[in-house]
């Protein structure tokens, strides 16, 4: 999500340049590169301490100012021995080192291992000088001082170079990737306390409806609670951003465009509900009132009806108002989107695997199908099938799957036993 958006141009302009650009049936390739050109990521920075830096965008390079290893040292425990005084020209035949004293992790050995020597050596200890390589413990005889060495060593083995991980003065981490506990403990190996990362991202999101009630409130007749607002803080919840929980928003003009205006001051928002052709409210109206936002047909299935655009700086997903469709259009455009609006430079879209399916699956030509599956392990490979009931409103699918099974948009019905593709949840956060 590279894409930045043109200032000059509208948001319509942009997207109406794409090929095969058609808002009343959009394929989801075309809808994710519509919002990609659209995009323009955040640019704020700020300091933190490392800890505080888990889950946060890179905003500087990471040079090390120091080798790590700082030294050469042992991988193992073992013995530390010149090479050149191995009989490497016999393959068969050993060879009889005298043990000189022991290098312990953390304490440099003082002695220098002259010919016919050898050290006892513990993983991580700094190698003794003299020595350049490291023959393991197992392999070899102890009598006494002598030590008896096997034939066919090699050279440099089980020995870590000086800056073999990470070298002074060759960047290692660079903007725009993420902070995962990986980076947080090379950065701390490197003696670093503080990095500057992108701000956090502001996302705000409602729902709208008469019918939808909050949680602890009893219901009324005909109404339902909203579960959109916690699968939405649920996932938002992995992507690192500040979270703005706007409630429940009657279909009433005046909530409506205040809650829009409250809204417009995050850099992301989010509503369910509202975007769909017929619907007896006041959301698209205000949309299109308040600010640029386009409304899509989706080829896919669930979650067909999406808007997009921006109030004020803010950018807009209007998503469905059904659970599964919500969960659906956030995974597979919106997830991405703050992503990249966050500052994320890296491979962050998820990859999608081979699986055969258990059972056949109908599909229809001519658009792209998320159904909910459980990929398990059957025989010594990957089979996937359906959690069974599909609809978009079964919000039990989401629950008992582990996978989409992607259904690409020219693919017609599937039999048993033919490849798929799957997508991974947990990998979605």
């Amino acid at each position: 999500m590279s894409a930045e958006r043109v200032p000059s141009r509208t948001i319509a302009q942009v997207v109406s340049c794409l090929d095969g650009y058609d808002p009343g049936a959009l394929r989801v390739d075309k809808a994710g590169a519509a919002i990609r050109a659209c995009l323009t990521p955040v640019t704020e920075t700020e300091t933190v301490a490392i800890r505080d830096s888990l889950g946060r965008v890179l905003a500087q390079e990471i040079v090390p100012r120091i080798n790590v290893p700082g030294h050469d040292n042992s991988a193992m425990d073992g013995y530390a021995v010149r090479f050149s005084d191995l009989q490497s020209t016999d393959e068969k035949k050993e060879t009889s080192l005298r043990q000189i004293g022991t290098a312990f992790a953390g304490k440099v050995f003082q002695g220098k291992v002259l010919a016919g020597e050898c050290v006892r050596v513990m993983t991580g200890a700094v190698m003794p000088q003299g020595a350049d390589c490291v023959v393991v413990q197992e392999v070899c005889r102890a009598d006494g001082d002598w030590i008896t060495v096997p034939a066919a060593q090699k050279a440099g083995q089980n020995v870590r170079a000086a800056g073999e991980d990470l070298k002074a003065g060759v960047a290692v981490l660079h903007p725009g990737q993420p902070v995962r506990a990986a980076e947080l403990g090379l950065i701390a190996s490197l003696g670093i306390a503080e990095v500057k990362v992108m701000r956090r991202l502001r996302v705000a999101f409602f729902s709208t409806g008469d019918e939808l009630v909050s949680i602890g409130t009893p219901l009324a007749q005909g109404q339902v609670y909203d579960s959109n607002r916690y699968t939405l803080h649920g996932m938002l919840s992995g992507l690192g951003v500040e979270i703005i929980d706007m409630g429940v928003v009657r279909d009433e003009p005046q909530k409506l465009e205040a809650a829009f205006a409250a809204a417009a001051k995050a850099d992301a928002i989010i509503t369910t509900g509202g975007v769909s052709v017929g619907e007896a409210d006041f959301v698209k109206q205000l949309m299109a009132r308040l600010g640029e936002v386009l409304f899509w047909k989706i080829a896919m299935r669930p979650g067909r009806p999406m808007a997009f655009g921006k109030i004020g700086k803010a950018y807009l997903f209007g998503l469905p108002g059904n659970p599964v469709a919500v969960m659906v259009t956030f995974h597979q455009f919106v997830r991405n989107a703050l992503l990249a609006l966050a500052g994320r430079t890296d491979a962050f879209e998820i990859p999608l695997l081979q699986a055969a399916t258990a059972t056949a699956i109908r599909k229809v030509e001519g658009r792209t199908e998320y159904q909910r599956g459980v990929l398990f392990a059957q025989n010594g490979g990957w089979k996937v099938r359906t959690t069974g009931q599909q609809g978009s409103g079964v919000l039990r699918s989401m629950s008992e799957a582990n996978c989409y099974i992607v259904l690409e948009h020219e693919r017609g019905r599937v039999e048993a036993g033919e490849m798929v593709s799957v997508q991974l949840l947990d990998a979605l956060g």
